[in-house]
């Protein structure tokens, strides 16, 4: 889901405009990051709760060349959901489809080619139309 899909969401409900919806659900995301910059930390009752925690630093590994790399240490924003949401995640929630990198290569090429139309069929009936394809 996207912000713009929060936005047409809520303006339905709350028969407001989505421009102005979008104003406000900026406002909120605005509102958050200024406590976390501030604060450091966020609780919303029977949402969760956002922290900001520092991250060490450490020595990594480059996959590509397996060169060892040294990160630096920087803050990192995370999230543990209150009880409520937890509760209803577990009861209600589909769980997301991960994202697909795209494969390289010769193979990867073959795979994303568009594959050919499928004949339009013709017919008088329902029963004809697998047998009789347009050429």
């Amino acid at each position: 889901m996207t912000k713009k899909e929060i936005v047409r969401r809520i303006s339905d409900r709350a028969e407001l405009t989505q421009l102005k919806t979008k104003e406000i659900v900026q406002w909120t995301f605005d509102a958050i990051i200024d406590t976390l910059i501030k604060d450091g930390r966020i609780e919303l009752r029977n949402f969760g709760v956002f922290e900001v925690r520092r991250r060490k630093a450490r020595r990594a590994r480059n996959p590509r060349t397996n060169d060892r790399v040294d990160v630096p240490e920087k803050n990192v924003v995370t999230f543990q959901p209150g009880k409520e949401m937890e509760e209803q995640v577990k009861q209600f929630a589909k769980p997301a489809e991960p994202k697909k990198k795209p494969r390289r290569g010769k193979k990867a090429v073959a795979e994303s080619a568009v594959p050919a139309p499928e004949p339009e069929l013709v017919g008088a009936g329902a029963e004809h139309e697998a047998a009789t394809p347009v050429m």
